[in-house]
């Protein structure tokens, strides 16, 4: 069962913007390292559909991530995700800068991370969100922590928290069965 802060549906609500970091959120956090050292992930497609209805229902995504990597930028660009940071080791200033180049309060932005460089970004945002098998100080931060592990469907459980306390997720859901 997902846990919930007291006040993270009010949260949710206010979220124009949902932001995620990758490893350990969007994939299951093991690094795979092909025999030229490429860098393999694994992501759920589910995840990345759940990211989709965000985007239909007129909340911006993001990815902010503190790792380079083609195919993270390969799945931002089959997902239509036009903010995608990577190589970011300092994240809190990222994430300012993109709150300010999208004109948005902190308290309008939500942030899923695992980690301890997610920990600042998670203190600031609106909506704090950790899988459940993040690092105690994340999800000491988290107002949501969803069922579904990491890199499994956690995104998207977040996704439809989002859309539900906005009151979209049956019409992302009905657009399904049209």
């Amino acid at each position: 069962m997902a846990q919930v802060s007291a006040d993270a549906l009010e949260r949710a609500k206010r979220v124009r913007l949902m932001v995620f970091d990758v490893d350990g959120v969007l994939t299951d956090g093991r690094l795979w390292f092909g025999p030229q050292g490429e860098s393999l992930k694994v992501f759920h497609v589910r995840d990345g559909h759940g990211l989709k209805m965000l985007a239909e229902g007129g909340i911006a995504t993001a990815l902010l991530t503190g790792r380079q990597s083609a195919a993270v930028a390969a799945r931002a660009a089959e997902l239509g995700l036009r903010h995608v940071l990577q190589g970011v080791q300092d994240k809190r200033p990222a994430y300012d800068g993109l709150l300010a180049q999208l004109g948005l309060d902190a308290g309008c932005a939500g942030f899923m991370g695992d980690d301890l460089p997610d920990v600042a970004v998670l203190a600031r945002c609106g909506l704090a969100c950790a899988p459940r098998d993040a690092h105690a100080l994340a999800l000491r931060r988290a107002h949501y922590v969803p069922e579904a592990p990491a890199g499994a469907g956690a995104v998207r459980e977040v996704c439809e928290f989002v859309l539900r306390a906005q009151g979209k997720l049956d019409a992302a859901l009905a657009a399904a069965e049209a």
